[in-house]
């Protein structure tokens, strides 16, 4: 009896740690909107330091117990937080609470629905292999949590209307599913070797029409997801070995893409779908950028090996998760946000600790320094982010005099905490486009100029072409607008910054004129809108001042 006390004791002490570093996922902050995610970065950090230490001191005195325990812990702490979310998600669509976007009614915690179905989507196998495991032997209370938690996951992942979600869903299903039923579908296969084959060509047949129906039902969507990746693909060589930092991978893509359309060699397709996205939505290429091929290779062997020692275990609902997790990166963003950064340390931690030697003095003793050198870490960056999160509350509040036009007031707030900000690619494009409108060419540019280090944007090159063109160094204001051009050639605004150059009486180009005012008459935007009115009226007035020869 005194050992079973002494186990659940144990097992409750390792689900603090546990449930603390998994609950970034329910981090909001009333001060911050819910797109600034400096806090949940903040609040991971600091549940890191004190999940590190604890873990440190558990691994230490009970190497054995915690080897055994946690992935059942890890488990039910998943659970926990999944059934949260989709309570969450069922309050939102039946406006019982609000939504963390203002064009969608289901979001969760997040900020729209993709990653919080990619959360969903990852716990979804959790609660399947635990259902599996018990249906057969007496119903108890862990057989009704894991059915709850997955009906209530299924009222909600679909309406998430996120097809890397229900990939990433299915996919690890069908993995659990497998596991579970292994010798079931081997004694048919051996039994009834055509009739599976058949099964199998069926199944192959759906699947296909599956996909091609999940491609149809966004098909734009779909194909800037491939241009994404072609462009990636082309950044990647660029920087294949060192990379070019977290941080700059939205630039390094934005320079990728423009040299792409500058060779003119491209579909009418691409150009159609083509953006200045913040992430390349695809995680394994964003890490390939960011730190080079070598250390995306690092970490897919560590993630691939966790996952082989959890199969070995028969730990399938975790290494479902952790497939369901590779699964949505693949075509979705999920390490731009702190739950699953996190979520992925626990998953990985959770399947490989069966084969780290604890139980042998020196590999403890230096597992706990590293997990302490982790925690040091952690409050390290603690630090670090308590200073972004100051400095983004002071935006947020310096914003009003921004969008409001009063933009002397806003540079002033904005130059207070330029220093903490520098690696917000918005704030610096608001703070250069701010100086711009106050007719200050030269130090707007140098703080574009900053921004684009950071951010793909056009529209930075736009307003440095219109500095240089305010300065009436026009040579070189043409250079940044046609920068712009090459960069999203479907946009109409760099054609018409090209028209009104060339009408400038000291660069007068009349064939440059009248090519660039039929390009603005021309082309057909995405969108139709008054803005996109009032250009191709400017335009057609300035083609009507084309002196006579």
């Amino acid at each position: 009896m005194v050992n079973r006390y002494l186990k659940y004791g144990i097992n409750s002490m390792v689900g603090i740690p546990v449930a603390l570093c998994l609950s970034v996922v329910c981090c909001g902050t009333s001060s911050l909107p819910a797109d600034i995610l400096a806090d949940d970065w903040r609040w991971m950090y600091a549940c890191g330091v004190l999940s590190s230490a604890a873990f440190a001191l558990l691994i230490f005195l009970f190497p054995a117990r915690i080897k055994e325990c946690l992935p059942a812990v890890v488990s039910w702490v998943f659970i926990l937080y999944g059934g949260m979310e989709a309570v969450w998600g069922i309050r939102q669509v039946y406006g019982f609470t609000y939504s963390n976007h203002s064009l969608y009614a289901l979001t969760g915690s997040f900020y729209n629905p993709g990653p919080y179905s990619g959360y969903l989507a990852m716990i979804f196998p959790v609660c399947l292999h635990e259902w599996l495991k018990r249906k057969e032997s007496k119903k108890t209370i862990p057989y009704y949590m894991a059915v709850a938690g997955m009906l209530l996951i299924l009222c909600v992942l679909p309406a998430g209307m996120s097809r890397s979600a229900w990939i990433a869903a299915a996919v690890s299903s069908v993995y659990v599913c497998g596991m579970h039923y292994r010798m079931e579908i081997q004694h048919y296969i051996r039994h009834y070797r055509k009739q599976a084959v058949s099964f199998a060509i069926v199944i192959f047949i759906l699947v296909g029409m599956a996909l091609g129906g999940i491609y149809q039902m966004k098909k734009d969507s779909a194909d800037g997801r491939l241009f994404m990746w072609k462009i990636a693909a082309h950044t990647v060589s660029e920087h294949p070995w060192a990379g070019c930092g977290w941080n700059s991978v939205p630039a390094a893509y934005g320079q990728a893409q423009e040299d792409y359309f500058a060779t003119g060699d491209y579909t009418v397709t691409e150009e159609l779908v083509a953006g200045a996205p913040e992430y390349v939505f695809n995680e394994y290429l964003q890490v390939a950028i960011a730190w080079g091929v070598p250390v995306l290779c690092f970490g897919l062997l560590i993630m691939g090996g966790s996952m082989y020692i959890g199969h070995k275990q028969g730990i399938y609902g975790l290494c479902g998760a952790l497939l369901s997790l590779m699964v949505f990166a693949f075509s979705s963003y999920p390490l731009q946000f702190p739950a699953f950064v996190s979520a992925l340390v626990i998953l990985v931690l959770a399947c490989g600790i069966w084969v780290l030697p604890l139980e042998k003095g020196w590999f403890r003793l230096l597992f706990t320094i590293l997990l302490l050198v982790g925690s040091y870490g952690c409050f390290y960056n603690y630090q670090q982010k308590s200073k972004a999160v100051s400095a983004c509350k002071q935006w947020t509040k310096s914003r009003m005099f921004y969008q409001s036009g009063a933009y002397r007031q806003a540079v002033e707030c904005y130059a207070e905490i330029q220093k903490e900000m520098v690696g917000n690619a918005r704030f610096m494009f608001e703070y250069g486009h701010a100086l711009h409108k106050l007719h200050e060419p030269e130090l707007s540019n140098r703080v574009l100029k900053e921004a684009l280090k950071v951010s793909g944007d056009p529209m930075i090159l736009n307003v440095i072409g219109k500095n240089e063109q305010e300065m009436k160094h026009y040579a070189s204001a043409e250079q940044w607008f046609m920068r712009a051009v090459h960069r999203l050639p479907g946009r109409i605004y760099p054609y018409y910054l090209l028209a009104n150059l060339y009408a400038e009486p000291e660069f007068y180009r009349r064939d440059k004129l009248e090519r660039m005012v039929r390009t603005v008459l021309g082309k057909e935007p995405k969108v139709q809108s008054t803005a996109i009115k009032q250009m191709r009226q400017k335009a057609q007035e300035l083609l009507k001042k084309v002196p006579e020869n």
